[in-house]
């Protein structure tokens, strides 16, 4: 089992790394940086949030664990 603390971290990584791309596509969609850069944030925060959680749901199932 892994802890919260590197949960967090992987998760945070994971979604900087989403909230360049979704700022890009965000960009080339609508053409404005601004709606662009929300579109992300709000992806992002949305992401991170269900991440941690489904990373913790996960980290209690021992089924596919081998000890």
């Amino acid at each position: 089992m892994e802890t919260r603390r590197r949960s967090l971290v992987k998760a945070v990584l994971w979604n900087v790394i989403g909230l360049v791309v979704m700022a890009v596509v965000g960009l080339i969609a609508t053409g404005s940086a601004a709606v662009g850069g929300t579109l992300a944030v709000v992806n992002t925060v949305i992401g991170l949030v269900m991440y941690v959680i489904y990373e913790r749901i996960w980290a209690r199932i021992k089924w596919g664990r081998h000890a």
